[in-house]
């Protein structure tokens, strides 16, 4: 049954005080989906390339800046969870202490936590949306095939949504979160 992504983002909106974290390899839709929920749960967007690009480029090329983007990211979020926003985060979150970290902002802010793991199960359209793709992210470099497959992404212990994006549009997708969320 269809429902009004309209509406029901409106009332669900109103309902939710949460912290989404989306997860998934480089080039599955992560971005994509995310924005397009943010957008129709007129909820915060926090991008973590978005931050680690800004925390490169002011500390230069050649600096390590390591789990800084992450750590930022949790700061902010916090900060708007606890103004009784939802939050939207996208990134990779493809180890056990990123997943643990945004757990941990969920709890500390007071808010419920909704994990989401997009996967693209076509091996032939992962890669060629990785090989294709351009970013919106001034100065970021894009991760090649060979380092998407070489990425440590560890094995999920918790509960989440997944979704195959091999066989659903960005909308779809929204729409099953918010089949979720409601």
């Amino acid at each position: 049954m269809r429902f009004s992504l309209k509406n029901e983002a409106a009332a669900t909106q109103r309902a939710l005080k949460i912290l989404i974290v989306f997860a998934g390899l480089p080039g599955v839709g992560k971005t994509t989906v995310a924005q397009t929920l943010a957008r129709t749960l007129a909820a915060v967007y926090l991008r973590i390339d978005t931050l680690e690009q800004v925390l490169t480029a002011t500390m230069g090329d050649g600096v390590n800046i390591g789990s800084a983007g992450y750590l930022a990211g949790y700061a902010v979020a916090k900060d708007n969870l606890r103004l009784g926003l939802t939050v939207v985060a996208d990134s990779v979150n493809g180890l056990h202490v990123t997943r643990s970290a945004w757990r941990n902002v969920a709890l500390e802010a007071g808010v419920r936590i909704f994990e989401i793991e997009l996967i693209c199960s076509d091996t032939t359209t992962h890669r060629m949306r990785v090989e294709g793709r351009s970013t919106d992210i001034p100065g970021l470099y894009l991760p090649t095939w060979t380092s998407v497959l070489d990425r440590q992404y560890d094995a999920w212990e918790s509960e989440r949504l997944v979704i195959d994006t091999a066989n659903v549009s960005a909308e779809q997708a929204v729409e099953a979160i918010m089949r979720r969320l409601c």
